[in-house]
C-alpha cells in the first residue's frame, strides 16, 4: 500500500545515522498515514559559514506551489505516465 509506511529505528540510532544534535521524541511507529507527522532531516546554514543537520517533524504530503492555502488532503503519490500533465507538479 503506497499510503502507509513504518519507521522502526529508535531515535538514538537515527541520531547516530544522520548526525543531528536535536533530541526528538519520535518513537518507532508501524502504520504512518498521510497527514501524520513524520521525521525529516535537513541541513541548514549555521551562520558561521558551516552547516548542521536538524531533525524536524513535518506533515506528510505535497502542497502545490500555487496553492493559496493549506488543502484538506495532500498529494502523496503520482503516476509516472501523467505527472508531466498535472498542474500540481509544475513549478
Amino acid at each position: 500500500m503506497c499510503g502507509r509506511f513504518s519507521i522502526t529505528t529508535p531515535p538514538e540510532a537515527m541520531r547516530g545515522l544522520f548526525g543531528y544534535l536535536d533530541e526528538p521524541d519520535f518513537p518507532p511507529r508501524y502504520n504512518i498515514a498521510p497527514s501524520q507527522p513524520v521525521p525529516l532531516v535537513i541541513r541548514e546554514q549555521d551562520g558561521e559559514g558551516g552547516s548542521r543537520r536538524r531533525f524536524l517533524l513535518v506533515r506528510w504530503g505535497l502542497v502545490p506551489s500555487w496553492a493559496k492555502e493549506m488543502p484538506q488532503s495532500l498529494l502523496i503519490n503520482a503516476r509516472a505516465e501523467t505527472i508531466a500533465e498535472k498542474p500540481s507538479f509544475r513549478g
